[in-house]
């Protein structure tokens, strides 16, 4: 029997509107349900940080692997909404979850469960170090996060 993995995913667009247009809740919850729909089953949650639950196969993905997914199906999106414009850094930058829940909501993130911040910003390294990423990450162990830049 598969292992089933949950990750809730949030949205930081921390670029301008002129550069690529913002997405809605809704948009945002597409582009996974549409670009994840062959590898993961994703829907839209009602919880005002997490956008998007993407249930995935353990067997057959890792976290980072389904990161990774999560930042082709996004860059893909962009691709077709500007032409001839460089893209915005993509980052997803993933945590297991190891403190105890803020709610037992089945929209909220559980022990044991990955919240992923999908990431939209002009400068990536910029971003990273702004949020302090390299000394966050060092106390946690290999398996416990990952980051995919695009």
């Amino acid at each position: 029997m598969a292992t089933q993995g949950r990750m809730l995913l949030s949205h930081n667009y921390d670029i301008s509107d002129s550069v690529i247009p913002p997405l809605s809740r809704d948009a945002f919850a597409q582009v996974f349900t549409d670009g994840l729909g062959a590898v993961a089953k994703c829907r839209l949650v009602n919880n005002p940080h997490w956008i998007v639950e993407v249930l995935f196969d353990t067997e057959s993905y890792s976290p980072a692997q389904m990161g990774e997914l999560c930042a082709q199906a996004l860059v893909s999106l962009r691709r077709s909404q500007v032409k001839d414009v460089k893209l915005p850094d993509t980052l997803i930058l993933g945590g297991i979850k190891v403190t105890p829940a803020m709610s037992s909501s089945p929209d909220s993130l559980q022990p044991g469960e990955w919240g992923v911040d999908v990431v939209e910003t002009g400068d990536g390294e910029k971003f990273l170090e702004g949020i302090g990423w390299e000394a966050a990450v060092a106390r946690k162990s290999s398996g416990s996060v990952f980051m995919v830049k695009h």
